[in-house]
């Protein structure tokens, strides 16, 4: 059965070590397009922080979606309809803070349009968030942040490698039960909603479009990554994937992001 959909991860998977979109991934992918392969990018970042790529790659039209914040939401690229989304509540909200809290960890939130934080030092992971993703960090006390309706699509607890790894192995057992944890970063572990994984966001796109799970490929890198992959008729892990991610792949290119692994990808499957 021909691929109809490809679902691609952005950071370490669509570009390369220095953030940049090559011509042969562009052109790839452009080629695949003509063929009438949907192209779609399945991101951790909000949609500010995909606008570029979806204009570089001419993904604006009705036809084009997009899946945001590891597949917490999933639109409509033109007229932004929502074909899916699972946000947080207040309550998650002062769970997680506390947790952060708790671990010792730097914590903020993701909303539609900023990043908002209680952290009176702000991680420069967080700063890195804003940069890469083109959202304003506002700083909000948890008071305000429970007082006032804020959307709330993913959370971020955010430190140094070494402290995040070993905090994570701290988490209860019923807090893990409660959300989908991902880590998308060495110094990024996201807490979705338990129903929002990439691989749901995915099935839920191609259902949407009465595309069969066999006929969709999925490409990434990270953890965050893997229920996509498994989901996927075919599952692509970049050479330069995590091992978890390597795992779950039915396909492992042999070029990383920083030899159009993308590109390699799409013309074996597409």
């Amino acid at each position: 059965m021909s691929i109809k959909l490809v679902a691609i991860d952005i950071d370490g998977t669509l570009l390369n070590s220095a953030g940049q979109l090559t011509t042969g991934v562009k052109a790839a992918l452009q080629s695949a397009k003509k063929k009438g392969v949907r192209i779609v990018l399945c991101t951790g970042r909000p949609l500010p922080g995909v606008k570029e790529y979806l204009n570089t790659l001419d993904l604006l039209s009705a036809d084009d979606y997009v899946i945001t914040y590891n597949g917490s939401l999933v639109q409509n690229v033109a007229t932004q309809h929502t074909v899916f989304s699972a946000s947080l509540t207040k309550n998650d909200y002062l769970k997680v803070n506390y947790m952060a809290q708790k671990l010792g960890l730097h914590f903020h939130v993701s909303g539609v349009d900023a990043i908002f934080t209680a952290n009176r030092d702000i991680s420069p992971y967080t700063v890195h968030e804003s940069t890469l993703v083109h959202m304003p960090i506002k700083y909000r006390t948890s008071d305000e942040m429970v007082k006032n309706e804020y959307d709330m699509i993913k959370m971020m607890m955010i430190d140094e490698p070494e402290i995040l790894d070993h905090a994570i192995t701290q988490l209860p057992l019923d807090f893990k039960e409660q959300y989908n944890i991902v880590k998308s970063a060495p110094f990024y572990l996201e807490i979705l909603h338990k129903g929002a994984n990439k691989g749901i966001a995915l099935a839920k796109l191609a259902e949407h479009l009465n595309i069969q799970q066999a006929e969709v490929m999925a490409i990434g890198d990270n953890e965050n990554d893997m229920a996509m992959l498994e989901y996927a008729g075919v599952g692509v892990a970049m050479q330069n994937a995590v091992d978890k991610t390597k795992a779950v792949a039915d396909y492992i290119t042999t070029a990383s992001n920083d030899e159009d692994g993308v590109k390699e990808a799409i013309e074996k499957f597409s």
